[in-house]
C-alpha cells in the first residue's frame, strides 16, 4: 500500500438536474482509495451545509480528512457543469471559495513528507494563498505529479511553466499539450514529439497524454508507451481523466509494467466515461472485460 496525498479543489458539481461531489484532486483521491491505498486530501470547505456534507462524504469514503480545513468566511466550492450532445463537459467555476484559501500548516507538511506521491492541478493556483501553500508543500514532496487540467481563465503560461519545472510527472490531455506546446514554440503538432519537447525543456521523466476515445500515450524514463483506447458509449466525460490518472499512478507505483499500467488506466477511464458522474463504482470484472477486447 502506497501513501498518496492530493491537493486542491473539493467542490460540488452542479448539473441541470442534480448536484454531485467533485473536484479533480478529490476525484483522483477517491479512485486511489478504491484500490485500498492510504490517501489524504489537503483542501478547504466552507462553514456551511455543503461543506459539512462534503466532509461527511470524505470520511465515509475512508479518505484522511485531518487535512481538510474549514473556512469561516468563504463558502464551499461550486461548479456549474454543462454537457454537450456528446457528453463532453464545460465548467463555470465560482470564486472566491474556501479551496482558494488553503492555509499552510505543519500537519500538511508532515503528511506530504511521508507520502510516496503528491498530486495537484493548475486550478488550485488561481489564488495567491493556495498557490503559496502549494509551492511550500512541493518543496517537501518526494514524487510530484502535476495534473495540468486547464480551466479557462484560471491559468497562464508563466504559471504553467513555473509548476512544470518543479515536478516529476505531468499529465495533459491532447488539447492541453497542443496549446502549451504551441505557446512554447515547439514547432510540431506531433503528440510524441511534443511530449519529448516538454520532457527535455522541463527535465520531466514521466509525461502522460490522454486522447479521449483514442486512448493515451505515456513517456516514462525515455520509453514511449501507447494505448489506442476502448470503444464505449459515452454518458459523460466528467472525472474520466481523474480516474485514468489515479489508476495509472496506482499501477506504476505498485507494479513494474508500464504498458499494463497504461492499458489498465485507459480501461478505467473508459468505464467512467460510460457512467454518470465523476466517481462511479468500477468492478474489477468490468475492467478485465473491457481490457480483454484488445
Amino acid at each position: 500500500m502506497n501513501l498518496f496525498t492530493c491537493f486542491g479543489e473539493v467542490l460540488w458539481d452542479v448539473f441541470p438536474d442534480q448536484e454531485k461531489i467533485g473536484g479533480a484532486p478529490l476525484n483522483v483521491a477517491l479512485r486511489l482509495q478504491s484500490y485500498l491505498n492510504d490517501v489524504a486530501i489537503i483542501s478547504s470547505v466552507g462553514n456551511d451545509v455543503l461543506g459539512k456534507k462534503l466532509k461527511d462524504f470524505i470520511l465515509k469514503n475512508n479518505l484522511k480528512s485531518d487535512y481538510l480545513q474549514t473556512d469561516k468566511i468563504l463558502s464551499t466550492g461550486r461548479v456549474n457543469v454543462t454537457l454537450d450532445d456528446k457528453g463532453s463537459a464545460s465548467y463555470e467555476i465560482s470564486q472566491p471559495v474556501a479551496w482558494d484559501n488553503i492555509q499552510l500548516n505543519q500537519a500538511s507538511i508532515d503528511r506530504v513528507k511521508q507520502s510516496d506521491v503528491f498530486i495537484f492541478g493548475s486550478l488550485s493556483s488561481r489564488n495567491s494563498v493556495s498557490k503559496q501553500t502549494l509551492l511550500e508543500l512541493l518543496d517537501h514532496a518526494k514524487f510530484k505529479v502535476f495534473d495540468v487540467n486547464l480551466r479557462p481563465p484560471f491559468y497562464n503560461l508563466e504559471l504553467l511553466q513555473e509548476l512544470m519545472y518543479k515536478v516529476d510527472f505531468i499529465k495533459f490531455n491532447d488539447d492541453e499539450l497542443e496549446l502549451i506546446s504551441n505557446q512554447l514554440n515547439s514547432g510540431t503538432t506531433s503528440i510524441e514529439k511534443n511530449i519529448s519537447f516538454i520532457s527535455k525543456m522541463f527535465r520531466v521523466g514521466h509525461i502522460c497524454v490522454t486522447r479521449g476515445s483514442k486512448g493515451a500515450i505515456f513517456l516514462s524514463d525515455g520509453k514511449m508507451y501507447s494505448n489506442d483506447g476502448y470503444k464505449i458509449n459515452v454518458k459523460d466525460t466528467v472525472g474520466a481523466g481523474d480516474s485514468f490518472l489515479a489508476s495509472l499512478l496506482h499501477k506504476i507505483t505498485s507494479e513494474d509494467n508500464n504498458q499494463k499500467a497504461l492499458d489498465f488506466a485507459c480501461a478505467v477511464g473508459a468505464l467512467v466515461a460510460a457512467s454518470e458522474g465523476a466517481n462511479p463504482k468500477i468492478r474489477e470484472i468490468d475492467i478485465d472485460n473491457i481490457m480483454s477486447r484488445k
